[in-house]
């Protein structure tokens, strides 16, 4: 059975993306599917490229029951596309660029995270980098729900049977 390969996409990969990534991972492991996932995360600028998450994220996911200290930033390439099935944009922002980089035939692939949780109101995870530990509270509250909301969606094309001729 293949896997579902999925690219977490914010500006820096120091907060929001690592965060998605690490909250989707301990979903998808909660529901027991975690072997069905390959999960990543990247940014789209190249200034934390092998750091670790803001010890913010950290502490926020650590709130939560999650270690994310082991990550480490890498900035998305061209070859994203041809190895994930989805690239997971943050924000207008990051959407924005990550379709502009896409090649083309790839471009189908990138999405807003928060298009697979509509109950929010809202498209755009907010940038929590310049304030305070109540915006990586409010991110990961947005973060779970999309994150529940995706692996529900991947789960359900799983379990839809192919057509016949297609």
């Amino acid at each position: 059975m293949a896997k579902h390969r999925l690219l977490f996409v914010c500006l820096g990969n120091i907060c929001r993306s690592p965060m998605a990534e690490g909250v989707f991972r301990r979903v998808a492991e909660e529901e027991g599917v975690l072997e069905l996932f390959e999960i990543d995360s990247a940014g789209l600028g190249d200034w934390h490229v092998g750091q670790a998450p803001d010890t913010r994220a950290q502490a926020a996911a650590r709130h939560r029951g999650m270690d994310i200290s082991g990550q480490s930033a890498r900035q998305v390439t061209v070859a994203d596309y041809a190895r994930f099935d989805l690239l997971l944009a943050m924000d207008g922002s990051n959407y924005e660029e990550l379709i502009q980089l896409a090649p083309r035939p790839a471009r189908h692939k990138v999405r807003r995270f928060l298009d697979f949780a509509p109950q929010v109101g809202t498209k755009d995870v907010p940038d929590p980098f310049f304030g305070g530990s109540e915006g990586f509270d409010h991110a990961l509250d947005l973060i779970e729900q999309a994150a529940r909301g995706l692996l529900a969606d991947r789960l359900s094309a799983e379990a839809t049977p192919a057509k016949e001729g297609a």
